[in-house]
C-alpha cells in the first residue's frame, strides 16, 4: 500500500489546551457517501465531539458533518450531528472503555484527517485539566518562551 501524506481536514485545538492527553489511537470512521464527500471538502467540526462505548463498539458522538450540496434528498435528511461508529480492534475499544470508566476519563478526538484515500480521526484518552492546571501550563510555556528569547539575543 502507498503510504501518502495524511491531509488534515479539522484539528481539535482546544483539546490540548483543556485536557492532559495520555494515549491516542489512530481510528477508522464509518461514514455514507454524501458524509465522505463533505469531509473531503472540509465541511465538519470536532470541537464538541467525544467517543463512547456502546454495546463493544466505540461511537463517536456531536461530530457535526454539514449535508453534502450535491447528494440526494435522503442523504440530506441525515442528523448532521448522528453517532458514528469508529472502527477499531476489539483490545483497543475494551482498553479505551475500561480505562474511561476506571479513571474517569474521556475519549475525545484530536484530528481528522484523510490516508490512503480513507478518514481517520485520532482519538485520545485525556484527563480535563482543571483552571489552574492550564494556568500553570501557560504560565510554563511562556517561561520556556522568554528563555529560547534570551539564548538566542546571547548567541
Amino acid at each position: 500500500m502507498n503510504d501518502e501524506p495524511a491531509k488534515l481536514i479539522a484539528s481539535n485545538r482546544r483539546a490540548r489546551r483543556n485536557y492532559e492527553i495520555l494515549d491516542t489511537v489512530e481510528a477508522g470512521i464509518a461514514l455514507t457517501g454524501a458524509e465522505i464527500k463533505s469531509v473531503r471538502q472540509g465541511r465538519v467540526n470536532i470541537a464538541e465531539a467525544y467517543a463512547r462505548v456502546r454495546n463493544r463498539e466505540m461511537i463517536m458522538m456531536n461530530m457535526h458533518v454539514s449535508p453534502y450540496k450535491g447528494a440526494s434528498h435522503y442523504s440530506q435528511e441525515l442528523d448532521p450531528a448522528r453517532p458514528r461508529k469508529l472502527l477499531l480492534h476489539r483490545s483497543q475499544i475494551r482498553y479505551f472503555g475500561l480505562e474511561a470508566d476506571r479513571q474517569r476519563l474521556t475519549i475525545i478526538p484530536l484530528r481528522l484527517y484523510i490516508r490512503n484515500h480513507r478518514a481517520k480521526v485520532e482519538i485520545a484518552l485525556a484527563r480535563g485539566k482543571r483552571s489552574h492546571d492550564q494556568r500553570e501550563t501557560i504560565r510554563r510555556r511562556d517561561a520556556e518562551r522568554e528563555m529560547a528569547r534570551a539564548s538566542r539575543r546571547s548567541a
